[in-house]
């Protein structure tokens, strides 16, 4: 690995913990959960070792470069921020031989010491750690003190045993650990909404599976690598994801077969549901998730979404539900999703969008227009033809492994 010009420093990074604080009898659980999914972010670094407490994570470097981990870890939900540190005894000396150490090893900088007592039976206070510290490095080097707006603050956290100096602060995803919530089936597009909704489903620490409804030879199979490429790019934030395609090309000729045109796309949202309900149920799922943003489309009404909700028990969670197409695109484009999700391969609601759609659908017209065809056994089609693929974040959206559902 390249190491950076000051990585070397450092031997351990800090983590802090975000909404994990107030999870009162929970915490425990939650941190475990965290711990487990640090060490799955980070397996291609054999060398580190992870150590949990009440208020921390610590990792030991033992040699691994922290600028090669600070990506992964940038990833993982339920960590407010990080920071690389520095592992000295809880001793003053100890402490501030340290910093002058690390301030000796770079160009002459603005700084602020930050100390933190854990311990509070260590000898000095806060503040006579600060000042002993900053005396130090202002009398053997060319440093200067800063209070208000410091190029460097010095942060020290004095523990009983040990005491960890750091220079940066990295802002971690925030949320929850991922699988503490349960699971979730993910109704996953290639549009701009759905990775979205996966990606905000995953920071409140449900882990998600996800379906996505092929079409061929209507859709393409640009289509079906573009979303497997989105789920890719979604994966590092639970370690894999399972996608399941479904063959919906016979079930969606036979709606619009039987259905009036404008009917088309509330019926096919309806059979969605079902099978994402028969699929959730067999995955262990506890709701369906998917990227409706309310008024956006004909399908994301408030008339429509009770039409099509009413095929369901489960519950259906919207993460986007009140946010405009800027905000999405925002999001879209820090996660990472956007310039794959705006490739022009078109997936089965866009192809077949019929010219005047109902806006303000009803329960029992929608039930009519279904008793036309036998769609039961289109259902039952769809889910056993169901292909399921395993995407890892390293691997070509080609390379994935796949089997029948």
């Amino acid at each position: 690995m390249n190491m950076q010009p000051d990585s070397f420093v450092y031997d351990h990074i800090l983590i802090r913990y975000g909404e994990l604080s107030t999870k009162g009898k929970n915490r425990k659980d939650f941190i475990k959960r965290l711990h487990t999914n640090v060490r799955h972010a980070l397996m291609m670094f054999p060398d580190i070792e992870i150590e949990r407490t009440h208020d921390r994570m610590y990792i030991h470097l033992n040699g691994s470069d922290p600028f090669a981990i600070k990506p992964y870890l940038e990833k993982v939900f339920g960590i407010s921020s990080f920071s690389f540190a520095l592992r000295v005894d809880s001793d003053i000396e100890a402490i501030k031989q340290a910093v002058l150490t690390l301030a000796q090893t770079q160009e002459p900088k603005t700084f602020k010491v930050a100390a933190r007592r854990s311990d509070k039976q260590f000898p000095m206070i806060s503040d006579e750690i600060n000042r002993a510290v900053a005396s130090i490095v202002l009398k053997n080097t060319e440093w200067k003190v800063n209070v208000r707006q410091p190029q460097v603050k010095i942060e020290i956290e004095v523990h009983t045993q040990d005491t960890y100096i750091m220079t940066d602060k990295y802002p971690g995803a925030g949320g929850y650990p991922v699988g503490v919530g349960g699971k979730a089936m993910v109704m996953l597009s290639g549009g701009i909404d759905s990775p979205i909704a996966s990606y905000l489903t995953m920071k409140r620490g449900v882990a998600i599976e996800c379906v996505h409804y092929a079409s061929p030879p209507y859709t393409s199979m640009q289509a079906r690598e573009k979303v497997l490429e989105l789920a890719r790019l979604l994966a590092p934030y639970q370690g894999h994801i399972l996608v399941h395609i479904v063959p919906f090309t016979d079930l969606q000729l036979a709606i619009y077969e039987h259905c009036e045109e404008s009917y088309a796309i509330t019926i096919m949202r309806r059979m969605m549901y079902r099978i994402a309900e028969r699929l959730a149920q067999k995955q262990n799922c506890l709701a369906i998730v998917n990227g409706e943003s309310i008024g956006q489309v004909a399908s994301q009404t408030l008339e429509s979404m009770h039409t099509i909700n009413a095929v369901t028990s489960m519950p259906i969670i919207r993460p986007v539900a009140t946010m405009d197409k800027v905000e999405i695109i925002d999001l879209a484009r820090k996660v990472g999703t956007y310039e794959t999700s705006i490739q022009p391969w078109e997936d089965c609601c866009t192809i077949f969008t019929p010219k005047n759609p109902v806006t303000k659908p009803t329960i029992r017209r929608a039930e009519a227009l279904e008793r036309r065809f036998d769609f039961e056994t289109l259902l039952e089609a769809c889910v056993e033809q169901t292909e399921s693929v395993h995407v890892y974040p390293t691997k070509p959206a080609e390379e994935e492994v796949s089997d029948l559902f």
